[in-house]
């Protein structure tokens, strides 16, 4: 029975594509940046979709990403791919001093804590808000910033509520339509929503839930029940734009009691 191929194939094949591509061998870190994020991505909608075929390529598409990089390392002569296998397999170990070790359990963002000089330190600028707003979150946490349970990020939300309605009733009234101002007139208010949506990230990590992901479901159950809303509108003559709230809001609450 012929063999299952090995990381070290793979890491065989990506040194002989940029001995022998003309396209493999053009490539370098900054070229490849593009391509590392598309793939993350690509993986990510895999698993939306829950297709074990998609995912198993698209972590293929991913492998190849973290072999390109290790191989054009090789070949300026930082580190080479068993550098990184060597690096993850410490760094696992360290994690989990009580399953490699006679350490205790800790957790990792306060292992992390003790060689950090700042929470921000490491943290990709680029992250989504949303999910930068966790990382700061947990870091901070990290370092004992923050409540023993929910309860007290659900005040803070409640509180941040308040804040918001005072900041909306100094605001002029604003036409029917019109996107967000960047004028500067409605900087306080940006300010009071945006701690509004902290405080509503700092619930979902107390509570277990990454805000991400919920917001990801809840996208995905306002596209569906939304894209019902437009076929059943369409099917009575109602023309979205012009039919009335009212008229909306009802066939919404009818496609709503159906899905119970």
């Amino acid at each position: 029975m012929q063999d299952k191929p090995a990381l070290d194939d793979a890491l065989a094949l990506m040194r002989d594509l940029r001995s022998r591509c003309e396209w493999d061998a053009a490539q370098t870190h900054e070229s490849l940046r593009p391509y590392l994020v598309e793939e993350a991505h690509e993986v990510d909608d895999a698993l939306k979709a829950g297709d074990d075929t998609l995912l198993r390529e698209e972590l293929g598409d991913l492998l190849l990403q973290v072999l390109f990089h290790s191989v054009v390392a090789e070949e300026r002569g930082a580190f080479g791919f068993h550098d990184v296998v060597a690096g993850f397999i410490s760094k696992m170990e360290r994690r989990h001093p009580h399953l490699y070790g006679n350490g205790e359990r800790v957790p990792w963002e306060k292992q992390k804590a003790k060689k950090r000089e700042s929470i921000v330190d490491g943290l990709p600028l680029e992250l989504p808000s949303l999910h930068r707003a966790f990382r700061l979150q947990d870091r901070a946490a990290g370092v004992g910033f923050d409540w023993p349970d929910v309860a007290g990020p659900i005040e803070k939300v409640a509180e941040e509520l308040d804040e918001v309605r005072e900041e909306l009733a100094k605001q002029p009234p604003r036409a029917p339509g019109a996107g967000p101002s960047y004028d500067g007139a409605h900087a306080a208010l940006e300010g009071e929503l945006g701690d509004l949506l902290f405080a509503v990230v700092n619930v979902c990590r107390k509570a277990g839930v990454h805000p991400s992901l919920a917001l990801d479901k809840a996208n995905a159950k306002f596209t569906r029940r939304f894209s019902e809303v437009e076929r059943r509108a369409k099917e009575r003559g109602l023309a979205l734009g012009e039919a009335s709230l009212e008229e909306l809001d009802a066939v919404w609450d009818e496609v709503k009691r159906g899905e119970v």
